[in-house]
């Protein structure tokens, strides 16, 4: 989508509305999750890696006894692989078990970071398995900076809510789409917005079968308005 057409769609009055209906709804529907209720960088990292291409309540158990056997970045560092390998095994994608290993013995033995999680995105994307998402959901849940994130969730919303469409068929990898969901983005408490974001993409404007007709978006919503167009070809016609 062009910069003009980008424009069309983010007015600021529609980019209000939409920020107040969503963060309104996360007010009575927020997940809560361990990893939500701590300010430490260390745990935020370890869910962060296990949350990749996983249900959030599947990761629970395992973040739970990874931060129960290994409490800090440096007792990590010192497990074998072996060790990650098998409490990681239940979510499947082992490579993230090799991947969190080296990030954090690189953080540890590596005067580059000075043993600790940087608060700087450039610095995070160059551990091993970070990439945009990670990184950014480092830098506002861990150090509260006002970094918005792109997953397939948040994609959908804005997709389907402004009646948007990505360059790349990968979103992860649109950076002008980054740049919509930053614009998107409130000017402060950011993780928040993240995390609401989220848990509506999961629970209200899911993939399949959206429950739109309890969606607070739906009133200006391009995609409701294009289902009520298909169920009646006469919807919103005078």
């Amino acid at each position: 989508m062009n910069q003009k057409a980008t424009e069309n769609h983010l007015n600021e009055t529609k980019l209000a509305w939409f920020q107040s209906r969503i963060l309104d709804w996360a007010k009575e529907n927020l997940r809560i999750f361990p990893w939500r209720c701590v300010a430490d960088p260390y745990p935020i990292f370890v869910a962060e890696f296990l949350l990749q291409k996983t249900d959030a309540p599947r990761v629970v158990p395992v973040y739970e006894e990874i931060l129960s056997r290994y409490p800090d970045l440096k007792s990590l560092a010192e497990a074998s692989l072996s060790e990650i390998t098998a409490i990681l095994k239940p979510l499947g994608f082992h490579y993230r078990a090799s991947r969190l290993l080296q990030s954090a013995r690189l953080i540890i033995e590596d005067s580059t970071y000075g043993g600790k999680i940087p608060a700087d995105e450039s610095k995070l994307l160059q551990l091993p398995g970070v990439g945009m998402y990670i990184a950014r959901s480092v830098c506002a849940n861990a150090f509260n900076q006002p970094a918005a994130v792109l997953d397939t969730n948040i994609s959908r919303i804005l997709q389907r809510f402004f009646g948007l469409k990505p360059r790349l068929s990968r979103v992860r990898d649109d950076h002008s789409f980054w740049d919509v969901a930053q614009r998107v983005a409130p000017g402060s408490a950011v993780a928040l917005w993240n995390l609401a974001l989220i848990d509506f993409g999961a629970i209200i404007c899911t993939f399949r079968k959206p429950r739109c007709s309890e969606c607070p978006l739906r009133q200006q919503c391009k995609y409701y308005e294009q289902e009520l167009v298909c169920i009646d070809p006469n919807a919103g016609l005078s």
